[in-house]
């Protein structure tokens, strides 16, 4: 099921900028140099202040930014926001939420690609039995992703774990986004429970991973993302 689109492969690898300033955001940008490209920006930043500016400094050195803000909120509240992005050159954003929140997205999102947020990779099948959803977390991912893309969506984040079976039933023509990547020896020591492999994910699926702490703690950061980096180059070789 490995993607056949047509993605550089150095794209393929999105770091997760979870920093609580903009300065540590731009070290963190310079210090990794070309080892990465691609970006996501969440909600640590953008309360931080400066987000845009950093969008646009980062844009001006040829990085590419994921807006991830999991928008949800009346329709016309998330569309006005979405809008909000048109003249930011952002590649991503995230949207949580019913139906009408996802359409309303959609329909202001011009040159930005509008992912739907099925499960968060934090939950399982427990947490979400707490929240009121009683079954299986694959078939609320599956549920989810189909209501998404019939809406208009480009894509879903979505683990890798359920990569396969959305790809199974929903085809090729939608992105997958998979946070919660780490190696697969991990232990679950942080707040992330349905994990997988980087190489697993890819061939479950996924177009895109996103990679945060097992890049960011480690000795060499600029090292470990060049890992990264060689490890998809030879899947997609």
């Amino acid at each position: 099921m490995l993607s056949g689109k047509a993605i550089p492969p150095r794209e393929r690898l999105i770091f997760a900028l979870d920093v609580p300033t903009v300065e540590d955001a731009r070290q963190w940008v310079e210090r990794l140099g070309d080892s990465v490209v691609f970006y996501k920006l969440g909600l640590q930043l953008f309360m931080a202040g400066g987000y845009y500016e950093l969008i646009a400094w980062m844009r001006q050195r040829g990085r590419k930014v994921f807006a991830d803000l999991k928008f949800f909120d009346v329709p016309e509240t998330v569309k006005l926001a979405v809008e909000q992005l048109r003249s930011r050159d952002v590649a991503f954003a995230t949207v949580h939420g019913n139906d009408e929140m996802l359409r309303a997205a959609v329909s202001a999102k011009q040159g930005t690609r509008i992912l739907a947020v099925t499960v968060l990779t934090s939950l399982d099948r427990h947490d979400l039995r707490d929240l009121g959803f009683d079954c299986n977390v694959e078939e609320l991912v599956l549920s989810r992703a189909r209501r998404a893309l019939a809406v208009g969506c480009d894509g879903v984040i979505s683990s890798g774990l359920e990569a396969a079976r959305l790809r199974a039933d929903l085809g090729e023509g939608f992105l997958v986004v998979s946070p919660g990547i780490r190696p697969v020896d991990n232990k679950p020591v942080d707040d992330q429970k349905r994990v997988v492999g980087l190489e697993q994910a890819f061939l479950n699926g996924a177009d895109y991973v996103v990679v945060g702490r097992p890049i960011r703690k480690a000795p060499d950061p600029q090292a470990e993302a060049e890992d990264y980096q060689a490890r998809i180059a030879r899947l997609f070789a």
